[in-house]
């Protein structure tokens, strides 16, 4: 049975990722624009990044004024309830800004320090993934009503797709294409989407086998994070430590340890 409390923080989240995925969808202006740099001339923010941000927090703000927010547009308050809500409001910024459909909108709310809560909206597809702490993992999209999600069963590390993402910074992204090369050759293959969000749904979904990726922060991972273990991956950073800012790894059971043995003998943590 599920908490009241977690059952409210789930109808917020979807009724704000809605919302804000809405946003994002209909009113992208024709002449968007670059808002601002993050951590280098190619990590942009848009206006649109910013506006998001701030509908989400309003939306829980006036259901839920004590709770505390970390957002990557700058929302940032402890709040008093024990609550913080992670806001990720627009995964996925330059293949939004080039009118590529892999963004997401991604919100997780932590209760005491642990995330109970995690909805993903992928407003292109058509698609919105959710999961409560101990509930499981469940999406609604072009099938009819809910679909309970489950990773794939786990093949051998060379016959896994597994998908990464890349850093903006020039000598970190040098490093993780070194890392890369290096992996192609012992996977059957790698994607590259953009959204790691979405590449975490997309591995609850049974649509990759694993994924990986260095300097994600928590709003980029949390609420996916949340989604993949409730659907049956495992999840995690260096051998040993939960996901941090150097290394996210998930993957189906069975090629989580392989390849996270694999990328810490390749270094895929540092340059």
């Amino acid at each position: 049975m599920t908490d009241p409390l977690h059952a409210e923080l789930l109808e917020i989240a979807r009724e704000a990722a809605r919302r804000a995925g809405e946003l994002l969808r209909d009113g992208r202006p024709a002449d968007l624009a670059v808002a601002a740099t993050k951590s280098s001339p190619i990590d942009v923010v848009t206006e649109m990044d910013i506006a998001a941000e701030k509908l989400i927090t309003t939306c829980i703000a006036d259901r839920r004024p004590d709770d505390g927010f970390l957002g990557e547009e700058g929302a940032a308050s402890p709040g008093t309830s024990g609550v913080r809500w992670v806001i990720d409001p627009l995964d996925g910024t330059v293949n939004y800004l080039y009118g590529l459909p892999t963004w997401s909108v991604s919100i997780a709310a932590e209760q005491d320090g642990e995330t109970v809560v995690g909805v993903v909206a992928v407003p292109m597809r058509g698609e919105t993934f959710h999961a409560v702490r101990g509930g499981g993992a469940r999406a609604t999209g072009a099938w009819a009503g809910e679909r309970r999600l489950a990773c794939r069963p786990a093949p051998p590390l060379d016959q896994a797709l597994v998908s990464t993402g890349f850093n903006y910074v020039a000598a970190v992204r040098t490093h993780q294409a070194e890392v890369a090369r290096q992996l192609i050759p012992r996977l059957r293959d790698i994607r590259r989407g953009g959204s790691a969000a979405i590449d975490l749904c997309d591995l609850a979904a049974g649509r990759l086998d694993g994924y990986y990726e260095r300097g994600l922060h928590p709003w980029d991972r949390a609420a996916g994070d949340l989604i993949a273990r409730e659907a049956g991956a495992l999840t995690g950073g260096r051998p040993g430590e939960r996901p941090t800012d150097d290394l996210t790894v998930a993957a189906t059971p069975g090629v989580f340890e392989p390849l996270q043995r694999l990328l810490e003998e390749l270094g895929a943590w540092h340059d």
